[in-house]
């Protein structure tokens, strides 16, 4: 839960890979809060969401890190997120805000270590001192096949509704088959924080299953709704300790 002292904000992280939709269900989610909780909603992402994590954005996503090894990234995307933290996530979340932030430290677990091959140990290092105690109330992790992301993200492309390839979205599929591996082993590793949605579903379905999941998992959150079961009784999500 996110930790004493925050003002009773609630923190709530979209994990997956590329092409997973989780800008976009960020934006449903946002919206659904703002209309039903009586709360001020802050979206944001990473890297970036402040203006200096916003700079290191983007040397990362040019790939000016990648000669340096998974190392120098992890170190980047941490300076990126202490930033982050400081100046906007931990203000909100003393504020009493909900914020809900596309990616956040399990990216940096699955990115440059499941998938990078940097030790776990030093990730574990480096998420003790960036991150403290200041951990997701929730984590949605939206899975789907890397083929059917990669293609998603190729179609957004085509439509003008994203820019040039970047860094990680160019390596190769067994790279993107690694992050998914590495997202599903982060979820059965915390199931209590964690809930894989299955994205490879219709958008209005992939919405519908995370706001099961967070009426479920936060509950008082979201009014009850009629006819709503556990998250695990609808379609499109599992629970943390996904196979």
């Amino acid at each position: 839960m996110t930790a004493p002292g925050t003002g009773g904000g609630t923190f709530i992280t979209f994990e997956g890979g590329e092409g997973a939709g989780k800008s976009t269900q960020i934006r449903r989610l946002a919206a659904h809060l703002r209309a039903e909780s009586g709360r001020p909603v802050l979206t944001t992402r990473e890297p970036g969401g402040s203006p200096k994590a916003e700079r290191i954005r983007e040397a990362l996503l040019a790939g000016l890190a990648k000669p340096y090894g998974p190392f120098a990234e992890a170190l980047l995307f941490s300076a990126a997120r202490i930033d982050h933290l400081d100046t906007l996530i931990r203000p909100a979340l003393g504020r009493g805000e909900i914020v809900l932030c596309d990616r956040f430290a399990d990216s940096t677990r699955a990115y440059q270590g499941a998938a990078g091959g940097l030790d776990p140990d030093v990730l574990v290092a480096l998420e003790g001192v960036v991150v403290g105690p200041t951990r997701p109330d929730l984590t949605l992790i939206l899975d789907c096949e890397p083929e059917l992301g990669l293609a998603r993200a190729q179609a957004r492309r085509a439509a003008g509704a994203e820019g040039a390839v970047d860094r990680f979205e160019a390596e190769a599929l067994a790279f993107h088959a690694r992050l998914r591996t590495a997202f599903r082993a982060i979820a059965a590793a915390e199931p209590g924080r964690c809930a894989v949605v299955n994205a490879a579903l219709p958008a209005d379905a992939v919405e519908a299953a995370i706001r099961a999941v967070v009426a479920e998992r936060l509950p008082g959150l979201l009014p009850a709704r009629a006819g709503h079961g556990r998250s695990d009784d609808r379609p499109g999500t599992e629970h943390g300790d996904a196979a």
